[in-house]
């Protein structure tokens, strides 16, 4: 029997190692496909990303390229692998038959349903590259809406975490170090420092408590919120917030204007519209106001009968709803307040922006320098305490 060289022997560990290695990543890359796609009819895709596909769609439709051929190119540039795959999919399904609305409505957690609303009006009147670049233009004025609002929360937001993280490392770190001095003087400490000293204790001795009982709040809130009942307080209470509450319903008035505005005129029916802009809204006013509106429509009415009686709706909203209805150009009368009432946004963010600034500083300056006052105020009365008094 012929003998292997070591050298053959070494070259057949090589290869099966480098065949073992191989299979690994394959596996590795097939679990990691099959987690992508089962999170496919899961996972939201976030707005900008939608923003960006739909634009894009839109320019290779209009310049005459294929639906099919289009979701391929479009395929290739998404970074999102699980939005790749949905791309993918819906790509398949149209080519095996499917309508592009059937295609998407597969997956309603990654286009909203003003889009798959929309690619059925397109379809329907054969105007789909058209329709699609309106809806890109909607999601692009909803997503620098969206930006607004987060710039302009994002400072008073780190500005309190900072404040809560730097309260903390005072109360854990600092304050037991004078805590310690204090006890040298066993004399009664001010009101202010025994608060804090105590505080002190506790957040060093139940810190898990803390944290335990901050994130059962935390869900309960979101359980809560969850349901019908909880989401009606929740907008309720925000309604009734100053300069939140009217930010808030300016935002949701335009949007429902906008959405509605643009959904007539795709072509889409009246009641089909009414009941995407209250899914849309994520609001309860607007939802109960859009069910009324779709009782009274049904029943022969108009838009304007029902804004009349909501109280919701600012007076211009009305009235440029009933002079729309009167004109017959109701989506552009929509559409003018939904541009009325974003310049009113941005006014509102531009003034919030500049009046948090000091507010916050005053924060600031009087949470820790009322703890440093706090800390010092035995050393200032170290006479008397030192003495006993």
């Amino acid at each position: 029997m012929a003998m292997l060289s070591p050298t053959a022997v070494q070259t057949g560990s090589a290869a099966k190692k480098d065949r073992g290695t191989t299979t690994v990543a394959e596996r590795q890359q097939l679990a990691r496909q099959k987690a992508y796609e089962r999170k496919a009819y899961t996972k939201n895709i976030k707005l900008q990303e939608i923003t960006v596909f739909t634009q894009q769609l839109s320019s290779m439709l209009e310049a005459g390229l294929p639906l099919v051929a289009a979701l391929e190119a479009l395929m290739d540039q998404v970074e999102n692998p699980i939005f790749k795959i949905i791309i993918r999919d819906v790509r398949n399904d149209i080519s095996g038959g499917t309508t592009f609305s059937g295609a998407v409505r597969k997956f309603p957690r990654a286009f909203p349903n003003l889009f798959i609303s929309m690619v059925e009006a397109g379809e329907a009147s054969g105007a789909l590259a058209d329709i699609m670049g309106k809806v890109a233009i909607y999601f692009e004025s909803s997503l620098k809406l969206q930006k607004k609002v987060k710039s302009a929360m994002t400072y008073p937001v780190s500005v309190i975490t900072m404040a809560c993280g730097l309260v903390s490392i005072l109360l854990i770190k600092v304050i037991p170090v004078f805590d310690a001095m204090f006890k040298d003087f066993g004399a009664k400490l001010p009101a202010p420092t025994q608060f804090l000293i105590d505080l002190s204790h506790f957040m060093t001795s139940y810190w898990w408590a803390i944290l335990g009982g901050g994130y059962i709040i935390y869900q309960v809130y979101i359980r809560f919120t969850s349901t019908p009942r909880g989401r009606e307080i929740k907008h309720r209470v925000f309604a009734k917030l100053p300069i939140i509450g009217n930010l808030t319903r300016k935002i949701n008035v335009s949007r429902f204007c906008r959405t509605y505005a643009i959904l007539l005129k795709s072509g889409v029916p009246i009641l089909r519209s009414i009941e995407i802009c209250s899914k849309a809204s994520d609001n309860i006013f607007i939802e109960n106001a859009c069910t009324e509106i779709n009782r009274t429509i049904s029943s022969g009415g108009q838009l304007s009968e029902v804004l009349a009686t909501q109280t919701y709706f600012p007076s211009t909203v009305r009235h440029m709803a009933r002079a729309g209805e009167q004109t017959g150009n109701i989506d552009g009368m929509m559409n003018k307040v939904a541009d009325f009432y974003d310049n009113e946004i941005d006014n509102i963010v531009a003034s919030l922006t500049s009046l948090m600034e000091p507010l916050l500083i005053c924060f600031l300056g009087v949470v820790i320098g009322g703890i440093v006052m706090a800390m010092f105020m035995p050393i200032f009365q170290l006479s008397s305490v030192a003495g006993g008094n």
